[in-house]
């Protein structure tokens, strides 16, 4: 491991960071980024640390003892990710391709850091996507298979690009703030069918999307990424349509990607994502 990420949420102290980096200092870590965050209202600190670990002298073993025994003095919760591991992700999908094809793509270009074994659907319009990607692919009608297949794949993080099934109960809790999925902003306005048509005959101004972990309180998971865009008059329910599949993609891939990169910080249904 050349690299380590910690990640450490404890009550707010005098003397966290201090305490972190002389670890890091001992062991000769290259510290490349530190970012913190304190919440007044709960007095919890955040911290997120990327460590070059090519020059420490001690072994890994060792130097993430230390950290532990650090967060253990501070009452806190620690984690500690090697950044260079990719992630095994699976994509949940079903008959929309622009938000499947843009992860797979922006994965091939190197802008994801995973591996892309599996698309699952409950439809077979994604079957050309894995195809020419040369991924495995399962058509789903009984959602009791699926947790085998993220089993035996080994599966680390789900994104659902448009996966238009409720995820049972039983994958939730396997895979707690490990399920990211993408919907537009109308919630709770709009909800059911043709939201961009209801939008846009109340003449709304802003099209968005939302970008957040999978709970088993539908669409109220904490949120990892939002964007909006602005729209008129002149925009018809099409092109609202075309513009909001647009910030969807965009919205969910950085949120896998905030995600991959261990950017993201959950605690009490709500989310710390440093730059």
């Amino acid at each position: 491991m050349n690299k380590i990420i910690i990640q450490l949420i404890c009550p707010d102290q005098k003397g966290i960071i201090a305490q972190l980096t002389s670890c890091l200092y001992k062991s000769n870590a290259n510290i490349l980024s530190i970012e913190q965050h304190v919440d007044n209202k709960s007095e919890k600190f955040y911290i997120r640390i990327e460590s070059d670990l090519t020059q420490i002298n001690c072994n890994i073993e060792n130097l993430e003892k230390e950290l532990k025994n650090i967060n253990s003095a501070l009452s806190g919760s620690i984690n500690l990710y090697n950044p260079d591991k990719k992630l095994n992700v699976a994509i949940f999908g079903s008959n929309e391709t622009e938000p499947v094809y843009d992860l797979l793509i922006k994965n091939q270009s190197n802008n994801l850091n995973c591996i892309f074994p599996i698309i699952i659907s409950n439809h077979n319009k994604l079957k050309t996507a894995a195809e020419q990607f040369n991924i495995e692919y399962a058509f789903i009608e009984n959602d009791d298979k699926i947790l085998k297949i993220l089993s035996d794949k080994k599966i680390d993080l789900i994104v659902l690009a448009r996966y238009m099934q409720i995820i049972p109960k039983n994958i939730i809790e396997a895979y707690e703030n490990k399920i990211i999925n993408i919907h537009h902003s109308f919630l709770p306005a709009f909800k059911g069918a043709n939201p961009y048509g209801q939008a846009a005959n109340k003449g709304v101004k802003l099209i968005g999307a939302t970008a957040h972990y999978a709970t088993n309180d539908l669409d109220e998971g904490p949120i990892i990424s939002q964007g909006a865009i602005p729209v008129s008059h002149i925009d018809s329910e099409k092109n609202m349509k075309h513009l909001g599949k647009e910030i969807e993609k965009n919205i969910l891939y950085k949120a896998v990607k905030a995600h991959l990169e261990y950017r993201v910080i959950v605690y009490d249904n709500k989310t710390i994502v440093f730059k």
